[in-house]
Parts: structure tokens; sequence; C-alpha cells
């Protein structure tokens, strides 16, 4: 050990990290400083690795835990290998700032969803009900029908709600002016039926680089769709999915998936092979009918992203319908 100490997080505190010290390699974990920092430190000229903060058992079940032990178990696996910190890329400082405002619209949505429930509760538990409707019409004038008294208790909240409504749809329309601008490859994501700009536009600035993944089959394991493996001799059980990744996009792909297995789907190739894994039955087949979807929508997306092709609904040809 040369030298140990404390930085502040701050660009002024570790921007003394340049001075006199060469190219030196630096290990820290992931967490909400690490995009920036990592920037910072690789712009002073020294080599960055990334530590993976769940993968890394040394520390994360590490019976001794606090920084400074953190901190030193980093830099001895850091001397080692650095492949044992499991490194991770962070995206670039555009891609950031761009995937802020797609966090930002899914944390109004969040707020709007909880006043509305609450809203509705309020009326239920004085005896009265909020008609149905949808989140983008729910305001004021909705609760024309309850009392005088519970409109003026509940005016606020609508009020509320009225005013995430329109800061959504203004989230909206800025993602798809970005799209057109600097984004045209979502133009070839949303050929899918059930994928909107929301769904294209997070899932290319969530990965960023199309060349992340070798194949496109490696897309899915990104998002964490790829079942848990703890094969042991003849031993395979079924796991569940390993749900790493970003858990929005994933959230998004099964939505996609909701819609393109739903009612309102498009008749396709992808479409059939969910329902016939659904009509397979067996415990929560619909359930496994979306995740497997999803992670083929996720492999699809790639796809298109990188081939720049047609979408094909039948990319083996049309079924001949039976007589």
């Amino acid at each position: 050990m040369v030298e140990e100490g404390r930085v502040a997080t701050t660009g002024k505190g570790l921007s003394g990290l340049g001075g006199g010290r060469g190219r030196c390699r630096v290990a820290l974990e992931t967490g909400t400083h690490s995009p920036w920092v990592s920037r910072l430190v690789e712009r002073l000229g020294h080599e960055v690795v990334v530590a993976h903060a769940r993968q890394v058992r040394l520390i994360a079940e590490s019976s001794r835990k606090d920084d400074r032990m953190d901190a030193r178990t980093l830099a001895r696996l850091a001397r080692v290998d650095p492949a044992l910190l499991n490194p991770v890329r962070h995206r670039s400082a555009e891609a950031q700032l761009d995937l802020t405002l797609v966090r930002g619209r899914a944390a109004l949505v969040e707020a709007r969803t909880a006043l509305i429930n609450s809203a509705r509760g309020l009326a239920k538990s004085y005896g009265e009900r909020l008609p149905k409707c949808g989140s983008g019409r729910m305001g004021p004038e909705v609760a024309g029908r309850l009392s005088p008294e519970l409109q003026q208790a509940l005016g606020p909240m609508l009020a509320a709600v009225r005013g995430l409504t329109e800061q959504i749809r203004d989230c909206d329309r800025r993602m798809e002016r970005l799209g057109r601008e600097r984004y045209p490859e979502l133009g070839r994501l949303t050929q899918v039926p059930g994928v909107g700009v929301l769904t294209a536009l997070t899932y290319v600035l969530t990965m960023e680089d199309a060349g992340r993944c070798r194949k496109s089959r490696e897309a899915g394991c990104v998002f964490g769709l790829q079942p848990k493996r703890r094969d042991s001799g003849q031993s395979r059980p079924q796991l569940g999915i390993t749900k790493e990744g970003d858990a929005y996009v994933r959230q998004l792909l099964v939505e996609c998936a909701q819609h393109i297995l739903g009612p309102f789907g498009r008749d396709c190739q992808l479409r059939r092979w969910g329902l016939e894994l659904a009509r397979r039955g067996g415990r929560g087949a619909k359930r496994k009918a979306l995740v497997a979807v999803a992670r083929k929508l996720a492999v699809l997306l790639h796809r298109l992203w990188v081939s720049g092709e047609k979408w094909e609904p039948w990319p083996q040809g049309e079924p001949v319908e039976a007589a």
C-alpha cells in the first residue's frame, strides 16, 4: 500500500487525482455518482474500472463491511484481475441526459397514478365514487357528480393530476422530437406493432451501443429476460428469469408483449408463437408466454437496429389457413 486517504465526491475534490501520479487504474463501485465520476477520472488520464456492486460478493456479502474495507477489497481485486469485478460500462453524458427525460416522465406517471388511486380511495371511503375514465382524462371536471363538499376536498388533487398529465404529454412531444432529430434508428424499431417511441427510445438509450451484443440473441440477457441456470449433474431445474439489467426497459418490453398477445395485437408470427405457449396450459402459462415474447422482442429490436431491415410479420412465410 502506497497511499490511503479520503477524497470529496465533488469535481474539485476528484480533480486532485490527476496531479503527479501518472496513469493509474482506478476502481469504483456502481452507484449514484459512478457515471460522472468515471467520466471525470477518465478525462484525467486514468484507467477506470466500474465494479458491478451486486456481483462482487466479497463486498456485497462481507460480514465486515464499511467504506474503508470495501475500498481495499476493490483495490486488491483490480490489481489482480479487473474481470473479477464484473465491470460495467456507463453510457455517455449525452445519452444519460436524454435518458433523464425518459426517467422523469416515468416519475411523473408514477406520481399521477398514486394521486388518482388516492382520490378514488378517498371518494369510496365517503360513500361516493369517481367515474371510470382513462388517466389522461382525469381532472376536476370528472368530479361533477360528487357532493359539493367532496368536490372541494378532492379539487386540489384532481387539479394536480391534470397538471401532471400536461407535463407527461409535453415529455412525449419532446421524446418524439428527440427521436426525429438525433435517433433516426427509432424508425426501425417502431415498425413492430406495439412498440412506440417511449419503448424504442428507452431501449436505444439504455443499450446505447448496438455493438454491446455480439449477437442479437444476447439482447435478452442484457435486460435480465433469460432464465437462471443452476444445473448440477442430470438436474436442470426450471427457474425464473435473472431480472438483471435495467428494470424499466424490462417492464416496457413486457407491456409491449401484453399488447402483442392482447385482443388488439396484430396477427404475426410472434403473436401466434406466444399464444401457442399460453395455450399449452400449466402453472403461470400466460405469464411465462409474456416473458418469452418480451425476450424475443428484445432480440428482434436489436436485430432491426443493427441490420436496418424492414420488419416482416411472417419471416418464414405466411401460414396457409386450413379450409
